[in-house]
């Protein structure tokens, strides 16, 4: 009985499929892994045989380091972007019909903003230029901006 049960797990073993891929040779593991001993494939003596170089290092002592260049801000997010809405200027909306109802969905079947933007980062309406045409807005304004569309007849809704 265990010689049958031996036999099977040969003829299994033969079976096998084969592997194409080597494994990465593991370093620093004794002689027997093929890069054991010594200096380990790291070469002799230096910064890069000791340790792993920092990511915001950039080798000289006289260029401004990237933490320099970047302005300062306290708390956990400081090295993300901040995300700023998309800028639509004042005199875009005279693309649209009068008595329109301004918001999001509006802007992007009239192709003035960007969908996938729009949605990751928000839209604001600022003065430059003039506008002719009434409108209810219900996106966020400026207020330089608001008073020109109700000098020109629109509404500002709540948001």
């Amino acid at each position: 009985m265990r010689r049958l049960r031996r036999l099977r797990q040969f003829l299994n073993m033969l079976n096998l499929p084969k592997v194409v891929t080597k494994r990465k040779k593991r370093l620093g593991r004794g002689y027997g892994s093929g890069k054991g001993g010594h200096t380990v494939g790291r070469g002799q003596k230096g910064q890069k045989t000791r340790a792993k170089i920092g990511v915001l290092f950039e080798g000289i002592k006289v260029k401004k380091s990237l933490l320099k260049k970047l302005p300062l801000r306290r708390g956990k997010d400081k090295f993300k972007a901040r995300n700023k809405p998309l800028i639509v200027k004042l005199s875009y909306l005279n693309l649209l019909a009068s008595g329109t109802k301004v918001d999001i969905p509006t802007l992007i079947k009239e192709k003035i903003i960007d969908a996938a933007d729009a949605k990751e980062y928000g839209v604001k309406i600022l003065g430059g230029g003039e506008v002719t045409k009434k409108f209810t807005i219900s996106v966020p304004i400026s207020k330089s901006a608001a008073k020109v569309v109700e000098k020109a007849g629109g509404k500002i809704a709540k948001i």
